[in-house]
Parts: structure tokens; C-alpha cells; sequence
């Protein structure tokens, strides 16, 4: 559709749109908790107070909603000192600092000033609109246009790291300085057209939406959930240019609204962290933070009528983070208050989400604090920040009971399969490592009342590599708080060990085929069924790698022969009282007496796919029993 751009003089960002300029005014003269704390921080910075990752912007923004220039003073004399900063460098032929880490910043650098010189136009004069837009110009064709980029008279080609991956978070920074460029300087720079065509022909019609679409189907990142918080940034400038143009672009991929749904079921029952997938530089402990509630502050502003945006206001509201808890943050609890939006309880959801497109699948026994949640990866592996963790799990019950070792690193970049709970193989001491490009392949899976289930084809992700046959896993899930895991391993050559891992956040203690640890003060207890005779080894992480500040791992390393079939069950909280073997004919399986006094039997096929699984109350009266699934049966949105 054409889209409208307002004339020139007039604000063309955001407060173009009169519902969104009126909210905030009432939102500002209603005394509203969320805009009265992101005045007081902007007159704090006014005042001098040097406020952490401030934006000028913000005081632009300000004087737009109250009608008071000296916000936008203020905001301009502040753009105006950068801006001349860099005019020095370029001047003397040096780099400007937009430049720096491969343009990371350009986003905020180039938006921040587009917005000033777009909402404080009556503060600057001619002169000064030409000389940002120059600055602008050149960082932003810098971008595009990598091996000729030049600061001044001087070349800076640049590796022009991720310009064409829309999976990637630098990706929507160099978005957020084309569009909102082109938005404000439209007009009165002859480059400004070019770089809104860029931005939403070029770069979101012919590029994002079609990878999106074909790649991320359940939505998320394939990044993980540390760097994939970046998305909350994409999602803004949806917002952004719906409100700026009146073209909706949030609904040109499902993957916007999927991502709704997907955020929700990456944060833990305790409402206080994340599942830990992928690369975490900023916190390797996936702590719930500000980033987190602007995704689904932004997404609930996108999408105020769906269900998920009441359900992801009462999330917010008894979460780790109830409101923003850094100052540069305020901002979006301002312009994206949720106050409007009627709650929902979170039982509206589902017990599980599958996300194809990124491989997880999150399952937890209830929406309740003390409720069990699981993860287990299985999909591609093509970003720069995953891990090798494809066929791996982690285990949440009040703490983490099972866990990804890079929580407990220094770096939050453990990306190698050990960290990971998976079988990893070794020949001759040397880790057979998963491949870049690969997939592993979710065969089936379903979430049910009684049980989630997946099965996990990961023999690709080994890319042909003749000495992995078969690598499988089967991940059962009994409610509430029991996993059995299957693993089929197959191997050629010498020199090789199959080795069952499983990370935690404490010193296990080792019994035979029995392992318990505490992680506070809740309980993981695992028995090993299969196979019998090997021994568990205990290793320290922070003596295994000096990356770790804490942490063990139990190792149970398989010799023998070409192939292994591990049985482990797994309990959270004293969920069961006794397993056993129970194999049939073709089966390998586990007799399970439940903490309630039902016996679960799950068996598994020793050498194909699939089980079955039973369970009996203590009269012994049948309650379930049925084959596990055979295909993939995605849950649905909501549960009602």
C-alpha cells in the first residue's frame, strides 16, 4: 500500500499519528506511573545527571507531548556536540565512532538523531539540518555499501558482517537508521527517498519477510534467546513506521505474532529467567530483564485486541520485572504502557510451544510457580551465536535442576557441546563437533494433558561424518515432574567414547547408576537404567575450564562396541520413588512408581523410533495408555 509521510515541518515519527501523540498526553497529564517516572528521569538528565545510555531523543520526544521547547534545546545542543565530535574525525580523514564494531550503534546513533532533527526542527537552523543529514548519509550508504564505505577522503571498507541476514541483530540496527532517516530528513535530502525505498522494499519485502517467513515458522530467533532479544528492536520499528506512515508491515510474516507466542514460553515458572539457549555476553545467567519486558511491551502494542497481550501483561506484572528497571529503559514502559490492555491469566496458554524455525521446544507441567519446565533443541544450527547444543535439554523446577553450563560461564560463549546436555562423542580424546548449516530433525511431537514428547533425529547435525551413524533421542516428559530420556548412539571406528552428559549447578552426589544434587533447595535425582556397568564421573567446570565459575557435569562414558542405548530417568523434587527395567520384545523400558503412588511404564524401541507409554493409579486401574506419536503435533496458541 502507498504510505503516507506527513508534510515537511510537521513531526513525522510516531506523534504523526494523533491516537499515539493523544495517549501520551494523557498518559503525561493523568499523572500515570509509567510517564511521570520517564519525566523525572529526563528533567534528572536536563539537571546533570549523567543517566546511563540516555538518548537526547527522549527529550525531544518530550517536548513534543508537552509542548515545552527546552526539551528540544536541550536535545539539539546535545546531538550538536556529537555530531561536530564526528565532523572532527571525518574532517582529518579518520573514522567516525558510527563506525565502530562492524556500525553495531549506527541504529541508535543515526535514529537518535533523525528523531531530534524530526521532532526539534523549530530549534535547529538550515545549516545545521544539512550538516546531520550529511553525517547521516554517509554512515547509513556506509552500511550498504561495505567495500567502498569512506569517512572524508579516505576508504574504510568493512566486512559488511550480516548487511544480508535478517536473522542476525545487527541486522535491525542498520534497519533503524535507514528508515528513520529517510522519514525525517524526507524532503530536504535528495538520499532520503533511497533509503526509505531500502528500508522497506529492498530490505523488509525482497529480504526479511521471505527469510522469515521460510525460516522462523513458530517464531523467535535462531540466535537464541540472548541475542535474539535484539528482535525487540525490529518489533519497534514496525511500530514505528505503522504509526509514522500508516502501513502495517508487523503482519507481512507470521513470525511478529509468533514471537508473541514463543517469548512467553522461553521464561521459566518462576517468572525470573529465561531458558538459557545460545550465546549470553551481556548476562550468561539469562536473568529476566528490561530487554525481555520490551519485547512483549512492544509486541502487546502491536497486537492490543490478542489474547497474548493481556496474558503477557499479568507474565509482566508478576515477573522478576514488573516495571523497567534502568532509566534508559523507562522509555518503553511510557510509550508502550500496557495500562489499556485487559490481563488474562496466564492459564490461558498452553503447557508447550514448538517453534520449528528455531528448534525448541518448551514444555512445563502447568503455569504455576512451582510448576516443572523442560527445553529441548531441535532444528538448525545457522547463526554465528547458537551453540552445538542441538539434541540437548535443560530442567527447571524452583531452580535450575538441569542446566546449560554457560549459565555458569564468564563469557556466556560456551558454545561447544560439552556444556550442553546431550550425548557428545569423542575419538581419541577430540570432541566430534556438530556441523554449521546443519539441522537436526524433530520426528515427532506432541504435548498432552498427561505427557510432552519429542524425538530427535540429530544424526545430520554430525554433517556425514562417517564416524557417527545414529544419533537419537527420545524425550519423555511424565507430568509433573519426571523425564525419561532415550538415546540411541551409533559409532564406526576406534578410539571412540559415546558419553551421556548432564550439567549442574552444584556438586552431585554419585551412587552406582544413581546421581543427586541440589540446586537451593529443590531436588534432581537421576537413575541410570541403561546400560549397566559403566560409571558416572563427576568433574568439576571451573577445573575443566577456566570460562566456568561453577558448576559439575557427570559424565557416564560408553567403550564398547559401535553402539550404546542410554536410559535415564530423570525426577525433580523426590517425583519418583523407585524405577526399573521393563523391556518387552524390541523394547527397552522403565517401570516408574510416581510420588502420588502411580506406576508409569514407558518403553522405547531398541533399535527403530517410537514407545509406549502406561501409567496406573494405586488400585492399578488403567488411567493411560497409548503409543507415543509418531508426528509432529504442534501445540496450539491457547489452551482456551
Amino acid at each position: 500500500m502507498p504510505i503516507t509521510i506527513a508534510p515537511l515541518g510537521s513531526p513525522r515519527i510516531l506523534i504523526s499519528d494523533a491516537p499515539t501523540l493523544t495517549r501520551l498526553r494523557t498518559a503525561l497529564t493523568s499523572n500515570t506511573a509509567s510517564a511521570t517516572r520517564f519525566k523525572n528521569m529526563v528533567d534528572s538528565q536536563i539537571a546533570g545527571a549523567d543517566i546511563y545510555l540516555f538518548g537526547p531523543w527522549q527529550a525531544a520526544l518530550l517536548s513534543q507531548v508537552t509542548g515545552k521547547a527546552s526539551y528540544c534545546q536541550y536535545a539539539v545542543d546535545q546531538t550538536e556536540i556529537f555530531v561536530q565530535s564526528e565532523e572532527a574525525l571525518i574532517n582529518r580523514n579518520a573514522a567516525a565512532t558510527v563506525a565502530g564494531d562492524s556500525y553495531l550503534d549506527v541504529g541508535g546513533t543515526i535514529g537518535n538523531m533523525a528523531m531530534v532533527y524530526d521532532w526539534c526542527r523549530s530549534q535547529m537552523t538550515a545549516t545545521q539540518r544539512t550538516r546531520w543529514a550529511t553525517y547521516g548519509n554517509q554512515a547509513v550508504w556506509n552500511v550498504w555499501n561495505h567495500t567502498q564505505a569512506r569517512w572524508g577522503n579516505t576508504t574504510y571498507a568493512w566486512s559488511g558482517w550480516s548487511v544480508d541476514n535478517p536473522s542476525n541483530n545487527y541486522y535491525y540496527s542498520f534497519l533503524r537508521a535507514t528508515m528513520l532517516l529517510g522519514l525525517a530528513t524526507y524532503g530536504e535530502n535528495t538520499q532520503a527517498s533511497t533509503w526509505l525505498d531500502k528500508f522497506r522494499t529492498e530490505k523488509i519485502a525482497n529480504q526479511l519477510v521471505p527469510t522469515f517467513t521460510r525460516d522462523l515458522q513458530g517464531g523467535g530467533s535462531r540466535e537464541g534467546t540472548g541475542y535474539g532479544t535484539a528482535m525487540n528492536g525490529l518489533f519497534d520499528l514496525y511500530h514505528l513506521w505503522e504509526k509514522s506512515t500508516g502501513e502495517r508491515i508487523a503482519d507481512a510474516t507470521p513470525h511478529t505474532l509468533a514471537s508473541f507466542d514463543k517469548f512467553m514460553h522461553d521464561i521459566v515458572p518462576t517468572l525470573d529467567r529465561i531458558s538459557p539457549t545460545g550465546d549470553h555476553s551481556r548476562d550468561s545467567t539469562a536473568a529476566l530483564f528490561d530487554y525481555h519486558r520490551q519485547y512483549l511491551e512492544v509486541l502487546s502494542r502491536l497486537y492490543p485486541s490478542d489474547a497474548m497481550a493481556g496474558v503477557s501483561r499479568s507474565l509482566l506484572a508478576q515477573s522478576s520485572v514488573p516495571r523497567m528497571a534502568n532509566a534508559f529503559e523507562y522509555w518503553v514502559d511510557y510509550l508502550y504502557d500496557q495500562s489499556d490492555i485487559a490481563a488474562q491469566p496466564l492459564s490461558r496458554l498452553p503447557t508447550a510451544h514448538w517453534g520449528s524455525g528455531t528448534g525448541q521446544f518448551s514444555m512445563r507441567s502447568a503455569w504455576a510457580g512451582d510448576a516443572t519446565y523442560a527445553n529441548l533443541i531441535c532444528g538448525p544450527y545457522t547463526e554465528s551465536h547458537a551453540h552445538h547444543d542441538q539434541g540437548s535439554f535443560v530442567m527447571f523446577k524452583g531452580n535450575w535442576l538441569a542446566f546449560d553450563e554457560n549459565i555458569d560461564s564468564h563469557s556466556g560463549l560456551a558454545q561447544y557441546e560439552t556444556p550442553h546436555n546431550l550425548v557428545r562423542i569423542e575419538q581419541n580424546g577430540k570432541l566430534v563437533e556438530q556441523t554449521y548449516g546443519a539441522s537436526c530433525a524433530m520426528q515427532a511431537l506432541a504435548d498432552t494433558p498427561v505427557y510432552a514428547y519429542g524425538l530427535a533425529r540429530v544424526t545430520p547435525m554430525y554433517g556425514g561424518k562417517a564416524v557417527v551413524a545414529k544419533v537419537e533421542r527420545e524425550f519423555l516428559f511424565i507430568k509433573p515432574a519426571t523425564l525419561v530420556i532415550l538415546d540411541r548412539v551409533q559409532t564406526s571406528g576406534s578410539g571412540i567414547s559415546r558419553i551421556w552428559t548432564l550439567n549442574l549447578p552444584g556438586t552431585p552426589t554419585l551412587s552406582g547408576d544413581r546421581i543427586t544434587a541440589m540446586s537451593g533447595s529443590n531436588q534432581l535425582d537421576v537413575v541410570r537404567l541403561a546400560p549397566t556397568g559403566l560409571a558416572s564421573q563427576a568433574i568439576s567446570w571451573p577445573t575443566a575450564d577456566d570460562d566456568m565459575n561453577a558448576g559439575s557435569r557427570v559424565d557416564v562414558a560408553d567403550s564398547n562396541g559401535n553402539a550404546s542405548v542410554f536410559l535415564n530417568v530423570l525426577g525433580a523434587d523426590h517425583a519418583f520413588t523407585a524405577a526399573t527395567r521393563s523391556d518387552a520384545a524390541g523394547q527397552t523400558g522403565a517401570q516408574i512408581t510416581l510420588a502420588n503412588g502411580s506406576v508409569a511404564t514407558a518403553r522405547f524401541s531398541t533399535d527403530g523410533t517410537g514407545g509406549t507409554l502406561e501409567i496406573r493409579n494405586q488400585a492399578g486401574t488403567v488411567t493411560f495408555s497409548g503409543a507415543l506419536p509418531t508426528t509432529v503435533q504442534a501445540p496450539p496458541r491457547l489452551a482456551n
